[in-house]
C-alpha cells in the first residue's frame, strides 16, 4: 500500500480519503484547519497555496487528490494560487495529481456533456474551472507532472450538506412533509452525481495509467428532474408528495442581496433552467466503476439525513 494526499476535508475528500484508508493506504490529509486524526487517516493543519510546505508533506506520495475548493465567491481569485500550489507538488514529488472537477467549464450545451466538448464557458467560476484543469493538463503534455481531472455533475448522497442542491436546502423539510422550493425549471431533466461514485472514480483513475492525460466524466445514473428526485425521496421517507416550487427570481433577487452564495448563483442558474444532463460512456467503456442504482442512492441519502436529524 501506498501514501495518498488528500488536499480538502469536504464531501468528496472525507469520502475518498475513507475510501483509501478501508483499502489499506496511508492516508494524510491536508485543511486548513486540521482535524484530530481518525483510523488510518493523518490531518495535517496547512495552507495548501503554500506549494513549499505541500510538497514537504506529499514527499513519498504516489498521489495527491485535489478536493478542496475556495469559497464559491471566491473561485476566480483564489482558484489560481490552490491549482499553482498543487501542480508545483505533483511535479516536486512525482505523485499523480488526481483533480475533482465539475461541468462548469463546459458553459451552456445543447445535449449531453460529454468530455469532448470544448471548454467554452463565458463566466467566470466556468472559465476559472477550465482553466484549473488546462494548466494541469499542459504540464502533463510537457512531461512535468501527472495528472488526471474527473469532472461530476451536482453532488448527491450521504455526507453532502450545504453545497448540494438536494441537501441541506431540501432534505431536512422534506423529512417533515414541507415543500421543496427549487432554483430554475423544476422539471428539467438534471443529472446527479452520487457522492461515493465520485470517491470510487478518483481512486480508479490515481492507479490507472492509461486514465491520465485527460478528463473523464463519473458514472451518474440517468437525469431525473427536481420533482422527480425529490418525489423518489419522499416516497422513501414516508412523507407522501410534497410540493415543488420554483424559487421567483424576485425571491433571488432579495436573497442575492445578503447570501454572497445565491448571487453566485446567477451564472449557473442555466444548469437548472434547461436539460443538464452528462454522458459518461466513455468512462465506462474503459474502467470498472458504475454509478450505484437511483434507488440505492435514495435509500441511502434518507437514512443518513434521519440519523442527523
Amino acid at each position: 500500500m501506498s501514501l495518498c494526499v488528500v488536499v480538502g476535508f469536504g464531501a468528496a475528500g472525507a469520502a475518498t480519503a475513507r475510501m483509501l484508508a478501508e483499502k489499506g493506504h496511508e492516508v494524510r490529509v491536508v485543511t486548513r484547519s486540521g482535524r484530530s486524526p481518525e483510523p488510518g487517516i493523518e490531518h495535517v493543519a496547512l495552507d495548501a497555496t503554500d506549494s513549499r510546505q505541500l510538497t514537504e508533506v506529499s514527499q513519498g506520495a504516489t498521489a495527491i487528490y485535489s478536493c478542496a475548493a475556495p469559497p464559491y465567491h471566491r473561485w476566480a481569485a483564489e482558484w489560481p494560487p490552490l491549482a499553482s500550489s498543487l501542480c508545483a507538488a505533483a511535479e516536486a514529488t512525482g505523485a499523480v495529481l488526481v483533480m475533482l472537477g465539475n461541468l462548469y467549464g463546459y458553459g451552456p450545451v445543447d445535449g449531453p456533456m460529454t468530455e469532448g466538448l470544448p471548454l467554452a464557458a463565458t463566466g467566470p467560476k466556468g472559465r476559472v474551472r477550465a482553466a484549473v484543469w488546462e494548466q494541469a493538463r499542459d504540464l502533463h503534455e510537457q512531461g512535468r507532472i501527472k495528472a488526471v481531472e474527473v469532472r461530476a455533475s451536482d453532488f448527491f448522497g450521504p455526507g453532502v450538506t450545504d453545497g448540494g442542491h438536494l441537501a441541506a436546502r431540501v432534505m431536512p423539510g422534506l423529512l417533515r412533509g414541507k415543500p421543496v422550493s427549487a432554483l430554475g425549471d423544476p422539471d428539467a431533466p438534471h443529472s446527479w452525481t452520487y457522492l461515493p461514485d465520485v470517491a470510487r472514480v478518483l481512486v480508479e483513475v490515481a492507479g490507472e495509467e492509461r486514465a491520465w492525460g485527460r478528463a473523464w466524466h463519473v458514472p451518474t445514473e440517468p437525469a431525473l428532474s427536481v420533482r422527480e428526485m425529490t418525489d423518489r425521496l419522499a416516497a422513501r421517507a414516508g412523507t407522501g408528495p410534497v410540493a415543488v416550487r420554483r424559487l421567483s427570481p424576485a425571491v433571488l433577487g432579495v436573497a442575492s442581496l445578503f447570501s454572497p452564495m445565491i448571487r453566485e448563483l446567477k451564472e449557473i442558474r442555466y444548469q437548472f433552467d434547461r436539460p443538464f444532463v452528462v454522458d459518461a460512456s466513455a468512462y465506462e467503456a474503459e474502467f470498472a466503476v458504475r454509478a450505484t442504482p437511483v434507488d440505492e442512492q435514495v435509500k441511502a441519502t434518507v437514512g443518513w439525513w434521519r440519523e442527523r436529524s
